[in-house]
């Protein structure tokens, strides 16, 4: 499972002109499911992620976390995060998990946010989606669970 953060002053999500997730502060999270990832797996990048100090505190250090400072978070299925350009010009995604099995992890990975108290909005799976963002910082990590 792979995981590309974004702490962002806002964020939005849409399909054919439509918005469908709109947030203000917090972060957007681009979310790969690889084959053999697991639910459990899924809850503890969401915990790592709802505590990752990488919101700045009063000293302008990163002392705080998406919870601290009341953030959002929209999640964004991104199978191209499975990418392998090893060979050749055309990526294969040969690594990325099935629709069938993808599709519920992110679920799960989004309802465990949720579940931390992360007001989380989400893309629509297999969509194709504008994805807009302030990115605050910048500031981007990537997760590999």
């Amino acid at each position: 499972m792979r995981a590309v953060i974004q702490r962002v002053k806002s964020g939005k999500v849409s399909i054919a002109g439509q918005t469908i997730a709109e947030i203000g502060g917090g972060l957007v999270i681009l979310l790969g499911i690889g084959q053999g990832d697991t639910g459990e797996q899924a809850r503890l990048l969401a915990d790592k992620i709802a505590s990752l100090r990488i919101f700045e505190d009063q000293a302008g250090k990163f002392n705080r976390s998406i919870l601290d400072v009341g953030g959002a978070a929209i999640v964004v299925s991104q199978f191209t995060l499975y990418a392998d350009t090893r060979k050749g010009r055309r990526p294969s995604f040969t690594d990325a998990a099935l629709p069938e099995v993808a599709s519920p992890l992110v679920d799960t990975f989004t309802e465990a946010l949720r579940s931390l108290g992360i007001p989380t909005s989400h893309g629509v799976f297999g969509a194709h989606m504008l994805v807009q963002l302030e990115n605050d910082g910048p500031v981007t990590i990537l997760l590999e669970k």
